[in-house]
């Protein structure tokens, strides 16, 4: 698929009081991100936010109608396609990017849906990737209470640690185990007064991984690293299959990911017949889906491929291996779905072999 001409989206998210605007407002004000448009959602009666970003009204769209996971989702549709409208008309400036900035009540999963799957949307932006802000002095407590909480962190490409200045060292330490359990394939940064790097925000790579080899690459050593880690039973409960693999089992809400590396081409349209099959029977629970597949038709084409419950980002072939490992790598954020389960049907509908799906040592 040609990105090329696609607007990238940056969908911003955390929970109430983690920092999100403070990050926002930051980053608005680096000359990396001049030509940006942020789409800022508001959950109740009288909108603020937006009068607390520091930005002309050219850069700012507001959504106030709610959560923006339920009503308010045509609403982003219909801003993003009047901001390009806008755009090609010459009424705003030209912006070559997006930052959606969720509510803090917001579940992101739809806002990734709609980006996904809304045709007057995929046909001119693109998602680049999901930051989350996690409030380090308040985060363990908000893990316990609040499951979206738990939803933004297990979706998000990036994690940045807010207010760290105000944290216990031995409090920071175990909340960023928190979240490596949570999500261990997500960067994390540690953030001052919503002060953070554009460059650890921006280009996530996942979804035009083409013209960021170096980022493909890190994305997937992590996955990796995470996929063959050593496990420590104590740590979480051990449901027979799967443990001994490269597994970690989040204690919030059901929550697990795992990895999986397998070392043989996989047929194309097996493949396919595979990820139907999943998010069919699955698909709810399938909270996150991230692959660099090697298809045997074209080996020296990798294929990229991102999902988010029932709904696939179409997939993007890159135009070459981003290093020497041509294996196919695919990490799962799920909720209940076994390790077992993904093994056993990529066996029977995507023609893998047993023998080829590499396993960690017990």
């Amino acid at each position: 698929m040609d990105t090329a001409d696609q607007i990238p989206v940056t969908v911003l998210t955390g929970f109430l009081g983690s920092g999100k605007t403070t990050v926002l407002n930051h980053l608005l004000r680096q000359p990396e991100l001049n030509g940006v448009v942020a789409i800022i959602n508001e959950f109740g009666e009288v909108a603020l936010d937006h009068l607390l970003v520091e930005s002309s009204e050219d850069r700012l769209a507001l959504l106030d109608n709610g959560c923006i996971c339920c009503s308010v989702r045509e609403d982003l549709i219909e801003t993003l396609a009047d901001l390009a409208a806008r755009r090609a008309t010459g009424a705003i400036p030209p912006f070559h990017r997006v930052l959606v900035e969720t509510t803090g009540l917001a579940d992101p999963v739809p806002v990734l849906h709609t980006l996904m799957t809304a045709p007057d949307v995929v046909s001119r932006y693109r998602i680049d990737g999901v930051v989350a802000t996690v409030d380090s002095v308040n985060g363990a407590h908000t893990l316990e209470a609040h499951s979206e909480a738990v939803r933004q962190i297990t979706v998000a490409d990036r994690l940045l640690v807010t207010k760290t200045d105000l944290a216990p060292d031995d409090a920071l330490a175990r909340l960023e185990a928190r979240l490596a359990a949570i999500n261990p394939v997500a960067t994390r940064a540690h953030v001052r007064n919503g002060m953070v790097d554009p460059a650890r925000v921006l280009d996530a790579g996942l979804f035009d991984p083409s013209a960021r080899s170096a980022d493909v690459v890190r994305w997937f050593d992590l996955a990796s690293q995470a996929a063959n880690a050593p496990h420590h039973h104590a740590d979480h409960d051990c449901d027979g299959a799967d443990c001994g693999h490269h597994s970690h089992r989040a204690h919030d809400a059901g929550v697990s990911s795992y990895s999986l590396i397998i070392d043989e081409p996989i047929q194309r349209d097996a493949f396919a017949r595979w990820l139907d099959y999943v998010a069919a029977l699955k698909g709810e629970d399938l909270l996150r889906f991230k692959a660099i597949v090697h298809v045997a038709e074209q080996p020296d084409a990798p294929v990229v491929v991102h999902g988010v419950q029932h709904v696939f980002h179409p997939p993007i072939t890159l135009q070459g291996w981003p290093s020497a490992d041509r294996r196919s790598r695919l990490v799962f954020i799920v909720r209940g779905i076994s390790r077992q389960i993904i093994e056993n049907t990529l066996c029977k509908f995507a023609a893998v072999s047993r023998t080829a799906i590499q396993r960690s040592a017990a």
